[in-house]
């Protein structure tokens, strides 16, 4: 896994040392990161929230680009080492904010994010379940874009959510939303 474009660019991340999460494929990546950019713009000063992060590779892809911040919530232990050794080693642990435990038991937000990347385990439905709840405690804001990942035959449905864009990568699908 390395980082594709930004400050960070061809740097190698490191993955969880267990199975139990799944990181995203580079190709995955690079085409999820080109659909953001063709809507945002750019990521410069963005809030991003990466939220069953694993290695940190979506959030740290992000900061790479130009993001301001980003908030990681991931709950194995693996994957927190993997993603607290990646920020150290590109030194980006003081734009970032590591939150140990489950995506559903995080409180209200600090404030509203500008990118909620979601790639829960896949055919778990927990990244629609996740984005729901966070709605309803302030992380998603009138602006925000979401992005969820899952398995490329799982369906996305939020209420109060539209899908502008959605591809399929291989084994996995990539949905764009944002609030109606």
């Amino acid at each position: 896994m390395r980082v594709i474009s930004g400050e960070w660019r061809g740097r190698k991340l490191l993955a969880p040392k267990n199975d139990a999460t799944r990181p995203t494929a580079d190709r995955t990546r690079e085409t999820l990161f080109s659909m953001l950019a063709s809507r945002l713009g750019h990521f410069e000063g963005l809030y991003v929230a990466d939220l069953f992060a694993g290695s940190g590779a979506l959030g740290i892809e992000a900061l790479s680009r130009g993001a301001a911040h980003c908030l990681f919530g991931e709950q194995d232990r693996d994957a927190l080492d993997a993603l607290r050794k990646n920020l150290a080693a590109l030194g980006a642990a003081s734009r970032a904010d590591v939150r140990a435990g489950s995506v559903l038991a995080l409180g209200p937000a600090p404030r509203a994010f500008d990118l909620l990347l979601l790639d829960a385990p896949y055919g778990t439905g927990a990244g629609s379940v996740a984005l729901d709840k966070l709605t309803r405690l302030g992380w998603v804001g009138p602006e925000s874009w979401v992005s969820i990942e899952t398995a490329d035959r799982e369906a996305v449905a939020v209420a109060g959510f539209e899908i502008d864009a959605e591809r399929k990568v291989g084994k996995a699908r990539l949905t764009l939303l944002h609030r109606v």
